[in-house]
């Protein structure tokens, strides 16, 4: 448990900012949010490889801010694999037993049990260099299963990989604490990752924590613009609108919204999910629609992405923007198009060519509203 943990640099840099958080025995905690927001300070802090400025660190009902990392029970798995080049992958997996002085025969019990667990029994021989991506990542996380700790810490263990190998190791993460029932505290800036493997998902932004839930209340029930425009691929449509009497109003459209008729007259922003839209054809005659022009059509295959401009400028709120993922180099990749851009995910179905104009049903029971002053969530 954290308990208010602050962390401030003498450079006055506040890295983490009044944390508190319970995480269950046995529960797989992700850490998530963009680059800089505090997530791997707050692992480093709960590992006792940084020293918290203000608050408590908790392991198992005992404080342990004040200890040594080789007191607290825990391992670490990193984004750098960390092997041992000279040694082979048995050597690697038993050398933290060794250097406690386990007995040479528990030492290679408990190395073959964990290189069985991951599958590496047949290459318990072999060196490093003889080894893919994949495998030597399982290497570092048998390091660290063969102590048997408390609590295992995972600082983007998959970055490293390519996405093919990224989709299959976090299965394999998946399945390993499904059996293991270890508590696990993992950090990624990948929110896919974070949704498909946290069994609950705490949200970073600028060392304050945002939103700490499952997926799948932070996918439909984010606490503020930040966690709505974060969590999400494709991420969630967002537009400044007019919302007055029941209303809503933005570029050339007007859409019913029923259920916002308490929020009064005001300005918002708006939030729909791609996933809520479809084609009109196809969806409840009673969802209202809109006419638009696709812009670029991504086929997919299983599921088309259509995205179409409106006559709006962007949200150009800070939560937003803080959620965006950087382009190196510039803010714009080949266009600076100031306006607004929807992402619609439909069915598949015949080819839709860049130009069409078609016909989309919105699900206005779904939307999400936002204050434009404070990104704080206006109802559901």
């Amino acid at each position: 448990m954290l308990d208010r943990v602050s962390k401030i640099y003498p450079n006055g840099t506040t890295a983490v900012a009044d944390v508190s958080l319970e995480i269950a025995a046995g529960e797989f905690m992700v850490l998530v949010g963009p680059s800089g927001c505090g997530k791997s300070t707050l692992l480093r802090a709960i590992a006792g490889l940084e020293q918290v400025s203000a608050g408590r660190v908790f392991i198992e009902g005992k404080d342990v801010t004040d200890r040594a990392p080789r007191e607290r029970d825990i391992a670490m798995v990193f984004q750098n694999y960390a092997l041992y080049p000279h040694m082979t992958v048995g050597e690697n997996l038993g050398f933290g037993l060794k250097l406690r002085k386990v007995s040479k025969a528990e030492r290679a019990r408990r190395v073959m049990e964990v290189a069985t667990t991951l599958g590496l029994e047949d290459l318990v021989d072999r060196k490093p260099a003889n080894l893919s991506g994949g495998q030597r990542q399982r290497v570092a996380m048998g390091r660290a299963m063969v102590r048997e700790p408390k609590a295992f810490l995972m600082d983007e263990p998959l970055s490293n990989l390519d996405a093919k190998l990224r989709v299959s190791m976090r299965g394999e993460l998946a399945r390993l604490h499904e059996r293991l029932g270890v508590t696990t505290i993992y950090v990624t800036h990948d929110q896919i990752e974070a949704m498909t493997l946290g069994q609950r998902v705490a949200v970073l932004r600028d060392g304050v924590l945002q939103q700490v839930d499952t997926p799948h209340a932070l996918f439909w029930k984010p606490a503020n613009l930040f966690v709505a425009a974060f969590i999400g691929s494709p991420s969630m449509n967002l537009l400044e609108a007019d919302l007055a009497d029941g209303v809503l109003r933005f570029a050339a459209e007007e859409l019913p919204v029923p259920n916002a008729v308490g929020l009064g007259s005001r300005r918002v922003i708006f939030g729909v999910r791609p996933t809520d839209f479809a084609l009109a054809a196809k969806a409840d005659p009673r969802l209202p629609r809109m006419t638009v022009t696709a812009e670029v059509v991504e086929d997919l295959g299983s599921e088309t992405h259509v995205i179409f401009p409106l006559d709006a400028p962007r949200v150009v709120a800070e939560a937003v923007r803080a959620a965006e993922q950087p382009i190196a180099g510039g803010e714009t990749l080949f266009v600076d198009d100031r306006r607004a851009l929807f992402t619609a995910r439909i069915e598949a179905g015949g080819p839709i060519p860049p130009g069409a104009t078609l016909e989309l049903a919105v699900d206005t029971g779904r939307l999400h509203f936002f204050d434009p002053a404070t990104g704080a969530v206006l109802g559901r």
